[in-house]
């Protein structure tokens, strides 16, 4: 085994709608967008992550982007992979080594996945010289992440915000005691801005503007303490064909996402009717964890305060807890053995 152990690497992976985190040696050395660009003649994969978004809604007709993730499952199996192995292959300690090492690795995974999708992700691991592979389910990984002792009798509530599943948990005895997986997450938060810009301005915007839209002015309440400033949006007005410029604020936002941040509210009143009542005189006392992207959604904490009346609190780096819990399993397996699927 020791020689073995000499050729092994570790890394953990945070395989994500949105984002693909990889931790190796303590350190976050990839943080890409989950994107693919591929050839559509010769079927090759031109280039992923940030290089690919750069090109998402910009290719002619050769050019494919594709995001291989769909509400946080593989939903195109050949582009997960081929990103994934070209992930891995550009970490730059693994990239030193003669031969590509046998990897241990622990991967994150939605808590409403199937056993198929599961087995899906496993294989895709062990084509990528995965030969021990873990996976860890994300509310799990975001509460160790967020450093809270799992292990515990004692109850806490987690809601995971990312891009293609909002992840909401509550977790004791390093088990999941009750947990709903709703499908409204930021791409669903993007989507209804490029709706609302359709609707209300006439303005079409693609995909990479409507993001960006709701990182510099998006806002889950029309009340927030210190607003953002209007934004300019540039598209194509609708009627004349012609491109335009129109200029938004975060309250308009906050009407467009209303729908979707009442149906996340549901599922997190839905998940506490649920609890367990001597759980939830814990979590009465440490109120609720919010990790992922979409935490970073201005006053949304504040609004689920409200809803729920517990104090909400924000992940230090909320982008990283997943990934960060994802490490920490790794680094302790003998600990979390017993969380970890096999």
């Amino acid at each position: 085994m020791g020689f073995f152990d000499f050729l092994t690497e570790e890394i953990a992976i945070d395989l994500g709608t949105a984002n693909t985190l990889i931790i190796h040696n303590d350190k976050v050395v990839v943080d890409s967008p989950s994107i693919v660009a591929r050839d559509r003649i010769s079927g090759k994969i031109i280039a992923v992550g940030k290089e690919a978004s750069m090109m998402q809604g910009k290719t002619h007709e050769n050019i494919k982007t594709i995001r291989p993730l769909k509400d946080g499952v593989i939903a195109d199996f050949d582009a997960s992979e081929k990103m994934i192995n070209m992930f891995i292959k550009n970490i730059p300690a693994l990239k030193k080594k003669w031969f590509p090492p046998a990897l241990r690795m622990v991967i994150c995974i939605p808590s409403g996945i199937t056993e198929v999708e599961m087995r899906a992700v496993k294989e895709s691991a062990e084509r990528v010289n995965g030969k021990e592979v873990y996976l860890i389910h994300e509310p799990m990984a975001a509460a160790i992440g967020i450093g809270l002792d799992i292990m515990q009798p004692k109850g806490n509530m987690i809601v995971d915000i990312g891009g293609g599943t909002t992840e909401i948990a509550v977790i004791a005895l390093g088990g999941i005691v009750c947990d709903k997986s709703v499908k409204i997450a930021g791409d669903v938060f993007t989507n209804d801005i490029i709706y609302y810009m359709r609707t209300q301005h006439n303005l079409y915007v693609g995909e990479s503007t409507a993001e960006n839209i709701k990182i510099q002015i998006g806002s889950a309440t029309e009340d927030l303490q210190t607003p953002p400033e209007e934004m300019s949006v540039q598209g194509r007005d609708l009627l004349t064909g012609k491109p335009k410029q129109v200029s938004i604020s975060y309250r308009e936002i906050a009407k467009a996402l209303d729908k979707s941040i009442l149906r996340v509210e549901d599922a997190v009143m839905e998940t506490l009717s649920q609890t367990p009542p001597e759980l939830a005189a814990d979590i009465y006392n440490t109120g609720i964890y919010l990790a992922g992207g979409g935490s970073m959604l201005r006053g949304l904490d504040r609004r689920l305060s409200q809803k729920t009346d517990l104090p909400v609190y924000i992940a230090e780096d909320p982008l990283r807890a997943v990934v960060r819990g994802t490490g920490i399993a790794l680094k302790n397996l003998e600990r979390y053995k017993s969380i970890l699927i096999k």
